[in-house]
Order: structure tokens, then sequence, then C-alpha cells
């Protein structure tokens, strides 16, 4: 196990995991659709320089659908800018995957480098079990590519961890570092999300009062540079996309969600939830953290390391959970820090597990647990996942079903509340232009979400096709005229997990359709061959699948 072939074949697989989720889910949701939007405007109509007003609020998604708080542009630009060299040489590609798995690659990187030095901080066996609990959990892979704010600035942030582990330096150069990744800190929280500073703060205090840094020759010079950098890049490039100046968005977020508490709108949860729920849900693992860390911190050899890791991160979750609206994603930045205090614990089983039957015992549980984590992520949540973006499947059939009128030059389509919440967007429309001027069908888009308006009879009869939900949507578009309506599809979306009794029989279709679309029928037939082993051998019958139901309508008007 502890060669380097393996190391380099779990390096590999942290860029190929992130790609395969991917390539299976390769929609967004609407918590994505600020960025995703921004994209495919940066890319479809450019960034005006005549008219900018008026060309921004003709052409670009956010003056429309603006949100509760505006949101900057910056990582949308630099996606789209590292987008273009791809597309020039093939227009057609896939844009909405591109930008995403540029991102997706760049979060690759900053883990790889994470791993690398934690490979030299605490030597080779330590990083295999990092790289080993990192590939077997499921929502750093899976949102590595998705364009949340958060992880713009997962990235970075996991940049500026790797610099700060203690790896075999003069102090010289570690000061260096610890300036460069207070820098990357600073930078990351002004741009992208403002709790950062929170995150800045308690590694900042932890590097001072451990005597690694100074205030004068890397605090200083690290926040001046941070901050000019930081703000000239977010209130440059947002105040032109938002025709506001000055405009620092995350200011405009952070004044909203916490002077204001307007978050709490979303949900409050208690003040143990990112201990008890969030940190657990995000290692997978339980041995991670029932396990590893604690002895990681409970033997002399790795407690100074697990310390050093942990405790920055670790009050910074203290801090951020007197805040009462809470989400995993706001915390998400600690776990390469935490899944590396529990990779010191399982490398010091691991090294010690000829020395004791108690440590060979728990080698063997680390290795069936961290196996049954990449089992239960790679093949039941992402899956699950993969189901929940009915939105997109849906406009996909709309536009394989559609027919229009030849002699109507302009085709209307209401996209309902649930379709725009779970994967339309503007990607995804057809054509990306509002006019046609060679005489094709030019096809327009209405997401209007007033219930008072959608009440009256009179608002369905302007389109040609709409993709409403099943129950009272579908119901307000039937009620006065449901003979002029034919169902084109319904599109399937999540609806939890089914579970599977001894001697029941597994359907499998959500999964075996998208092994199909990745590995083909082989696949498929291994899949198959693989579920009905474990459940005879290991879990006795017992498993889980993917259950789905009907979640959108796709109507369109009839026509005699």
């Amino acid at each position: 196990m502890l060669t380097f072939p393996v190391f380099l074949l779990l390096l590999a697989a942290i860029p190929a995991l992130i790609l395969l989720h991917l390539a299976v889910a390769p929609y967004t949701k609407v918590e994505e659709s600020f960025h995703v939007q921004a994209i495919h405007d940066i890319l479809s109509y450019g960034i005006p320089t005549r008219n900018i007003s008026e060309t921004l609020r003709v052409d670009y998604d956010h003056f429309t659908f603006p949100g509760a708080v505006p949101r900057t542009f910056v990582g949308a630009l630099v996606l789209s800018g590292m987008s273009q060299p791809f597309i020039w040489l093939k227009d057609n590609v896939d844009r909405q995957f591109l930008a995403r798995a540029i991102l997706g690659l760049f979060n690759a990187a900053s883990l790889l480098s994470f791993a690398s030095g934690l490979r030299r901080a605490a030597g080779k066996t330590t990083a295999i079990w990092y790289l080993l609990f990192q590939t077997s959990q499921f929502h750093v892979l899976y949102y590595a590519s998705r364009t949340l704010s958060n992880m713009f600035a997962f990235g970075l942030t996991t940049l500026a961890l790797r610099y700060l582990l203690p790896e075999p330096v003069s102090p010289r150069v570690y000061k260096k570092r610890s300036r460069l990744s207070l820098y990357l800190l600073t930078v990351a929280g002004i741009i992208f999300r403002s709790e950062l500073a929170i995150f800045l703060a308690t590694n900042t205090l932890f590097l001072v009062a451990t005597r690694r840094i100074t205030i004068q020759r890397e605090i200083i010079p690290a926040g001046i540079l941070g901050l000019l950098v930081g703000l000239a890049s977010t209130v440059l490039v947002d105040s032109y996309f938002w025709q506001q100046f000055p405009l620092w968005p995350e200011l405009a977020a952070f004044k909203f969600n916490v002077i204001a508490g307007q978050s709490s709108a979303w949900g409050t949860h208690s003040w143990h939830f990112y201990f008890t729920n969030a940190i657990p849900r995000l290692l997978l693992n339980p041995l991670t953290y029932t396990v590893g860390t604690p002895l990681a911190l409970f033997q002399p050899a790795t407690r100074s390391l697990a310390a050093y890791t942990l405790i920055p991160s670790l009050v910074f979750l203290a801090i951020y959970s007197a805040q009462p609206h809470k989400e995993w994603r706001f915390v998400i930045y600690t776990i390469p820090a935490l899944t590396a205090a529990s990779a010191l614990g399982a490398s010091y089983i691991w090294t010690h597990r000829a020395k004791s039957l108690l440590y060979r015992l728990l080698s063997l549980l680390m290795l069936a647990s961290t196996f049954a984590s990449f089992l239960l992520s790679t093949f039941i949540l992402l899956p699950a996942s993969s189901a929940n973006y009915p939105g997109a499947h849906a406009i996909h059939a709309l536009h394989s079903h559609a027919n229009p009128n030849p002699d109507t030059p302009v085709v209307s389509v209401y996209l309902g509340n649930l379709a725009c919440q779970t994967g339309v967007t503007r990607f995804l429309q057809h054509p990306f232009s509002s006019t046609a001027a060679d005489g094709s069908t030019v096809w327009k888009y209405d997401k209007t979400e007033d219930e008072a308006a959608k009440s009256s009879a009179s608002f369905w009869s302007q389109f040609d096709y709409v993709l409403v939900e099943p129950g009272d949507e579908a119901g307000q578009v039937l009620a006065d005229s449901p003979d002029n309506w034919v169902d084109l599809d319904t599109v399937d979306g999540f609806a939890g997990l089914r579970i599977i009794r001894p001697g029941d029989q597994a359907v499998g279709a959500v999964e075996e359709k998208i092994l199909g679309s990745v590995f083909g029928q082989e696949g498929v037939r291994v899949w198959n061959s693989g579920r009905d082993f474990v459940r005879r051998v290991v879990t006795k019958g017992w498993w889980a699948e993917v259950r789905m139901e009907p979640k959108i309508r796709v109507l369109g008007r009839a026509r005699e």
C-alpha cells in the first residue's frame, strides 16, 4: 500500500473523481445560478464597451433576477477568460461543463498541493491516508466544480492552509509562506465570502500565539496587500457589471445577512449543528473523527502537528456557530485540515499495526470504513444527487419533443419555479440570442413568479409550451382549457432512498443509467454483479437505491 506509485495513483484520483462527479451531475441548482448565468452572459455577449448600462440591462440576467444581495462577478470573469481559448478551438463545446471543469480542476490542484505539503510535513503514510479519506468523502468532490462563492474561495483557502503546514523549511521560508497564506485568506474573504474574516483571524492569532510570525513583517504586509488586491478586484469589476459605484458585494452581503439578521429567514439551527451534523456529514467516515483525530491528539508523536492543524479550524467553527443560520458549505474550508488530523491518527495506527492486535484490528477497520465510505459516496450519494435536476432534464425533453409551428417565428415557453431551481440555466436555453436575423425560430423563455398573474387564464394563453409541477401549477394551466394542452413528457426527480429488504429485488434504474452513460453496458454488468455479491455476503440482502417520482410536466399547446 505504502508505495510511491500508490501515492501517485491517489493523487490522480482526486481530479478524476471530481470530473466523474461533474460528468454524472453536469447541471446546477438555484444556489449556483448567479455565477453560472454570469459566465453564460460574459461568454455569449462579451463585455460591452459602448452603451454599457443599456447593454448590460438588456442582455445580462442579473438585472432581471438580482437576488437578495449582489454577488461578485470576479469568479465568473476568471472562468470565462480561462474558457475562451477552448471555445476558440471548438466553438460548440459544452460551455457550462467547460467552465465548471476548470473550477473543479483548480480545486483539485489545491487539494493535491495540500497533500504534497502534508507529505513533506508528516510523511508519505500520512499523505496516503489523507488522500484515501479525501477520495472517499462526497461533498468536497461533488461540489468542487459547482459555481458557489464558497467553492471559488475553497481553492484559495486550501492553498493557504497548505502554506501553513510545518514543513521542514527554514524559519525565514516559513514566515514567507505564512505571509502568502494570510494574503490568500484575505483576498478570498474580501472577494468571495465574508465569513473567511473569522477564519483569517483564528489562523493569524494562532500563528502569533505560537510565535511563528510577527505583526510587523508578516501580518501587516499580507493584510495591506490582500486588502488592496481584493478590494481593487471586486470594486472595479462589480461596480462595472452592476452599474453601481462604489460596490463591494461581500460588504453588502455581510450587512444584509449578519448586521440586519436577514440570513435567519433561510432557517436556523442549534449552536452545535456544525459539530454534530455538518462536519460528520462532510467527513463521512465516522472513524476519522471518532478514532483518527482523537488518537492523533493523544499520541505524543503526532500531538503537536495535529494541534497546529486543528486548533484554528475548531476555533473558527466555535465562533461561527454563534450565527443562527448555518449551512455546511459555510465551513467546508476546514475539511482539508480536519482530514489531515484524521490522517495523522490513521497513519500512526497503520505504522504500529504489527506491534499490537488492537492496532491491527483498527487498521482493518480504517480500511474497511474508508472503502465503505467510497462506495456510499460514489454509488449511493452521487446517483441520488444526480437525480436532483429535473428542470435540466425537462428543458432537454422540451427541445427534443417540441415541434414549433413553422408559421410562428417566436416560440414562447414558461419555465416554472421548480424547473428554474433544479437545472435550467441560460446555457440550456436555445438559441442564445434573442433575435434571429436569418428567419429561424426564436425561443423566448418566461420565468414569472407572481402567483396573482399565474392565476389568470390569459397568462397561460400566451405560451406554446410550459414546464410546470404536476400539482397545483399544472392545475392552473389546465383549469380553463384542458383540451388546449397535450402532455409531451413527465420528468422524474429524486424522492429519497428506497430501502430494499432481504428477498426484495433491486431495480437500480438510476444507478444503471448513470453507469451506462459513463462506463457502458459492461460497467452496468460489473455493478450489478458487485451489488448482488455485497447483498449476498456482506449486508445479507439489505440495500438502498434511489427512488424517483414525477416532478415536472412538459405541456405543449395542442394544434389542429
